[in-house]
């Protein structure tokens, strides 16, 4: 059974840094992505990793950086220049089965984490 366990998550100022872990036990996958939500809203995609492709949102292009481990069964997220707007919920989401939907977008996913909290305060 697939497990994706988000770690990192915290509290941090305006401008300060975080660096959220994805672990993934029974699974490797060369395709896995970070996603945020904030209540009353739609999850949306922050980061994602296609075979080593990166590709970010424009609302943080330049300050998150994603990477995967060797044995492609963990994820990082490394969140520079951080803005109160990046607080939300941050999920790890793993197994494209679905390329036809772009790597930002939810639907691609099939396995997800349960999340980590990331609140930034100005």
């Amino acid at each position: 059974q697939v497990h994706l366990v988000e770690s990192g998550g915290g509290s941090v100022q305006a401008g300060g840094s975080l660096r959220l872990s994805c672990a993934a036990s029974g699974y490797s996958s060369n395709c896995m992505g970070w996603f945020r939500q904030t209540p009353g809203k739609e999850r949306e995609g922050v980061a994602a990793v296609d075979n080593g492709s990166p590709t970010y949102a424009g609302s943080v292009k330049g300050r998150f950086t994603i990477s995967q481990g060797a044995a492609k069964n963990t994820l990082t997220l490394e969140m520079n220049s951080l803005k109160p707007e990046d607080t939300a919920m941050y999920y790890c989401a793993a197994a494209c089965a679905r390329r036809m939907f772009p790597p930002l977008a939810v639907r691609r996913y099939d396995y997800w984490g349960q999340g980590t909290q990331v609140t930034v305060s100005s």
